[in-house]
């Protein structure tokens, strides 16, 4: 293990700059508990590399990413980006492909003294395939996954895969072994998309197998959004492809108290990125609203990720504590508090924790 962690940090678009710079405060707060020192390596993408490079991801920043131990990436307005010949890719699609990030682990989970829409207290995971399925930007060697054939025709193709669907479901299996519960629910509907989620099933029956201690049912995805709703204590990990996946962490996630308080960790073998699961939010950008949870936990799952337990540990403790009370929580958490504010809240807490 080196002495060094380099993290290369793209702020993103909209509030990505405001809640990077509270992430890296934190992170810069929680350094005396972290092992190696960090190194962190700024680039633009987004529109500001876009207005400078004619790209909104130049493969130099890409090659930093393949070199860096971990990437911190903030939100990008990719909608409102040009064609892609016009040098608007998408970022977040790019670096997943290009990182070969198979794996999206999703919490959410309630917080202590913090109102949340679900009437029980939950901690779940979804665990997202993420390179394939309906996402026709990754889901292909070369070429798009959408096409038309002909004018008022739109075609899209769905690709699934024995390789993709045994290392998510493999991802899923090992991580519920480290938790209390131990159960794992595969979500499909193979009832109707045979061959593709029946395969994808077959695959995660295998990896199954291999775990034992673990329990395991299936359930059919419209099904899945209902159990969420009325009951999100009685998840686990939930395995699910791609589309699925995105879906069904933002319905957790919500119940869970809201988008702002969802971290993400999108990883591979080689390779992790941490990533807010909210949007850039360009209304409220500059106007010190935004709240930086979301990028923050993403960290700490990638610390965790990279062997920083200890740091990790300290950084949700103290986030922990910041969302119990209205009076250290930001305004969409019916608190107080602006992004300035409550990142000197929260590095406070982090530094009294390290002392």
């Amino acid at each position: 293990m080196s002495d060094q962690l380099k993290l290369l940090c793209l702020e993103g678009d909209g509030i990505g700059p405001e809640i990077m710079a509270a992430t890296l405060a934190v992170l810069r707060a929680a350094s005396p508990f972290l092992k190696r020192k960090v190194n962190v390596v700024r680039k633009d993408i987004g529109f500001a590399a876009l207005n400078v490079e004619g790209s909104t991801i130049p493969q130099v920043v890409i090659d930093d990413a393949k070199a860096a131990d971990g990437v911190i990436l903030g939100p990008v307005s990719h909608n409102a980006y040009p064609s892609v010949e016009e040098g608007g890719r998408n970022p977040s699609g790019v670096l997943r492909k290009e990182l070969a990030l198979f794996a999206n682990h999703r919490p959410a989970r309630t917080w202590p003294g913090l109102d949340a829409p679900s009437r029980k207290a939950f901690d779940l995971v979804v665990m997202r395939e993420n390179l394939e399925g309906f996402y026709a930007d990754r889901n292909m060697f070369a070429g798009g996954g959408e096409f038309m054939p002909e004018p008022e025709v739109a075609l899209a193709l769905r690709k699934v895969t024995a390789s993709a669907s045994t290392n998510i479901a493999r991802a899923g299996f090992e991580l519920a072994a480290t938790r209390s519960a131990k159960h794992v629910t595969v979500i499909h509907k193979a009832n109707v998309m045979r061959m593709t989620d029946g395969l994808f099933l077959d695959c995660a029956r295998a990896v199954a197998n291999e775990f034992p201690s673990v329990g395991y049912n299936e359930m059919l995805v419209d099904a899945a959004a209902a159990h969420l709703v009325r009951d999100p204590s009685q998840f686990d990990v939930m395995i699910t492809t791609n589309m699925f996946g995105d879906i069904l962490s933002d319905l957790a996630s919500e119940l869970a108290g809201g988008l702002g308080l969802a971290g993400s960790l999108n990883f591979g073998t080689h390779h992790a990125v941490a990533q807010a699961q909210h949007g850039s939010a360009p209304d409220i950008a500059g106007q010190d609203l935004a709240n930086p949870v979301s990028l923050i936990l993403s960290v700490e799952m990638l610390l965790r990720h990279l062997g920083e337990t200890a740091a990790a540990d300290l950084i949700r403790a103290s986030v922990s504590a910041a969302l119990a009370s209205p009076d250290t929580r930001t305004r969409d958490l019916q608190g107080t508090l602006g992004t300035r504010e409550f990142t000197e809240v929260l590095t406070s807490l982090v530094e009294e924790g390290a002392t």
